[in-house]
C-alpha cells in the first residue's frame, strides 16, 4: 500500500474538496470514488475502512492550521500577544472552513488510536485493512503539537496553574466562540438589546477569553 500513490491523493483531494463545499454529511466512500472517477470499492485498496480516509482529510485541515499557526507565533512580540494571534487565527479557520473545522474535531468519526496503531478495523475487507494502520501516520501526531505549541506559550504568559488544563480551558473557550459565531448565536444576543445594533468583532471575544484564562493584559 503506497502511502503516497496517485489514487490515494486524489481521493484526499475530492474529500478536502467535498467538506470544504458540502459539509461532512457529503463524506460517503462511494460519492467520493464516484468524484475520483473510480469505482465504489477503489478507496478500500487505500483506506480500509471510512474513518481511516476521514483521518487523512481531517489530517490536511491539521496541517493548514498549523501553518496558520507558524505564521501565527512566528509574529514578534509577548507570549501572550502571540496567544491572540492563534486565537484569532484558530477562529479565522473555523469560520473560513466550517466542514473541515466540525470534521477535524469529530473523534467519534475518526480512526481511534488503537485502530490507527494496529489496523485492526477493517482487517479481511478483501485483506485490505492488513497492517494499514501501521502505514499511516496517526492522526494525534499532526494535533497533538498544535495543542503544546499553545501550552508551551500560557506557561509563559502566567506562572500559577496547571499550563495544560489552562491550555485546554482557553481551547475550549474559542471553540465555543468559534461554533457559536458560526452558528449566528453569538451576534444575535451580543446586538439583541442594542438599540441601534452595531457588530461586535469576533476578536473581543478572543480577548476577553485571554482574560478570563490568563489574567489582564498588564502590559
Amino acid at each position: 500500500m503506497d502511502p503516497h500513490s496517485p489514487l490515494r491523493e486524489r481521493l484526499i483531494d475530492v474529500g478536502v474538496e467535498l467538506v470544504l463545499t458540502e459539509g461532512t454529511a457529503a463524506l460517503g466512500l462511494r460519492e467520493i470514488a464516484r468524484r475520483a472517477g473510480v469505482s465504489h470499492g477503489a478507496p478500500r485498496r487505500h483506506f480500509p475502512t471510512h474513518h481511516t480516509l476521514l483521518s487523512a482529510i481531517a489530517r490536511r485541515g491539521f496541517a493548514d492550521l498549523g501553518v496558520r499557526f507558524a505564521a501565527a507565533s512566528a509574529r514578534t512580540g509577548s507570549p501572550r500577544e502571540q496567544v491572540r494571534a492563534l486565537g484569532c487565527a484558530y477562529v479565522g479557520y473555523a469560520l473560513e472552513h466550517r466542514g473541515m473545522f466540525e470534521l477535524m474535531f469529530r473523534h467519534e468519526l475518526l480512526d481511534s488510536e488503537r485502530a490507527e496503531n494496529t489496523g485492526e478495523e477493517g482487517a479481511g475487507e478483501e485483506g485490505a485493512g492488513e497492517g494499514a494502520g501501521r502505514q499511516q501516520p496517526r492522526l494525534r501526531e499532526s494535533t497533538i503539537p498544535l495543542f503544546r505549541l499553545l501550552v508551551g506559550l500560557v506557561s509563559r504568559c502566567r506562572a500559577g496553574g496547571d499550563p495544560e488544563v489552562i491550555a485546554a480551558a482557553l481551547w475550549a473557550n474559542l471553540h465555543g466562540v468559534a461554533q457559536l459565531w458560526a452558528w449566528g448565536s453569538l451576534p444575535l444576543v451580543l446586538e439583541a438589546h442594542d438599540p441601534v445594533p452595531v457588530p461586535v468583532p469576533v476578536e473581543r471575544l478572543v480577548d476577553a477569553a485571554l482574560d478570563a484564562h490568563l489574567g489582564p493584559d498588564r502590559s
